[in-house]
């Protein structure tokens, strides 16, 4: 027997809970844009992932930080689930059950996720032509998208749609002409 789980063996089955009981209450974007904000929640508070994660942190103090920092802006149903997380001892998954979840809907939408890399931040115009490119390449009726800046680009783009990378920086550009040349002399 395994001495350890890994996270997504833990996430999986709530992600799926939690889908379910999104299905079942008609609440499928409602639960979506709850797991949006608390991905959001957690990527801006380091403190709150260690609270979290603390084993040395009693359940009910748990429960107030996330009523305090979440009751206004998620569903009680979504409310109802972080504590549940909590009292299973869950909670520092919690991140791990958001992707979960979003990938879980993606599917239900027939939605790819987008990873787009560049140099400044897009404009809006520039996201909505990469989602459409990406529509394009994959067939997606839907693309999310979620973007990084990386200076070292210099300029272009370079997107990952699962195991695909379509890199159209100015360094890739530039690595397959030194290939060309490389492979010409």
């Amino acid at each position: 027997m395994r001495d350890s789980i890994t996270a997504s063996e833990v996430s999986e089955p709530y992600a799926q809970a939690l889908m379910s009981l999104a299905k079942s209450s008609d609440l499928i974007d409602r639960f979506g844009e709850d797991v949006v904000f608390l991905r959001s929640l957690l990527a801006e508070s380091e403190e709150l992932q260690q609270v979290l994660a603390n084993p040395l942190i009693k359940p009910d103090a748990k429960k107030g930080i996330l009523r305090q920092l979440a009751s206004e802006q998620v569903h009680p149903y979504t409310l109802n689930f972080l504590f549940l997380l909590v009292d299973r001892g869950r909670i520092l998954f919690l991140d791990n059950i958001c992707k979960q979840y979003q990938a879980l809907l993606r599917e239900l939408k027939q939605a790819v996720l987008a990873e787009v890399s560049a140099p400044v931040e897009l404009t809006e115009a520039q996201q909505e032509a990469v989602r459409n490119k990406v529509k394009e390449l994959t067939g997606a009726q839907q693309v999310d998208l979620e973007t990084r800046i990386n200076p070292d680009l210099i300029g272009g783009v370079v997107i990952k749609v699962g195991s695909q990378v379509y890199d159209t920086s100015l360094r890739g550009q530039l690595r397959r002409i030194g290939l060309k040349l490389m492979g010409s002399s």
